[in-house]
């Protein structure tokens, strides 16, 4: 499968709050935004941008589920306050490191599409920056520490995104 084994008793990833909620946050976040702070930006009509927007959501679901599904067939948690026991690096995941923030990214800009919120799109930025400093280099640090060089094999193999 493709998959390293570790012992567990390893320090655990734990952050203050999980992935999911940074995007929820935001996404309601930029929806009161676009209540109390209209941008003038226009969108393309409402049925480009529903399409647009569930063509993102739909990819988003399809990419996050082949992550988690490479997940639970190693056996591993997804949450990222459990202790890894595998090092996933065949299917989705010999493509990117992290499918399932990628899944969450298509997700968010589809529903800001479709919500023609134009705050939403305006606050991927900073869910980026949060992600990537607050998130995925804590996990990389400790997958590094508990996997060692098969982890800085992986990452000289496969991008962290795309």
């Amino acid at each position: 499968m493709g998959a390293a084994r570790q012992q567990s008793g390893d320090a655990v990833v734990t952050g203050a709050a999980r992935p999911p909620l940074f995007y929820l946050a935001c996404i309601v976040l930029g929806f009161a935004l676009d209540r109390l702070l209209t941008l003038p930006l226009s969108f393309p009509d409402a049925l480009v941008s529903w399409t647009a927007g569930g063509a993102l959501i739909a990819a988003g679901l399809a990419i996050g589920a082949a992550g988690i599904r490479n997940f639970s067939r190693a056996s591993t948690p997804v949450r990222s306050n459990q202790p890894v026991r595998a090092l996933v690096t065949t299917g989705i995941h010999g493509w990117s490191r992290n499918p399932i923030y990628i899944g969450m990214f298509l997700i968010y800009g589809g529903i800001g599409l479709a919500g023609r919120s134009p705050w939403i799109l305006i606050l991927v930025l900073p869910l980026v920056l949060i992600l990537h400093y607050g998130v995925v280099a804590r996990e990389e640090a400790y997958l590094e520490r508990r996997f060692g060089n098969a982890y800085r094999d992986y990452k000289a193999r496969v991008r962290r995104w795309l």
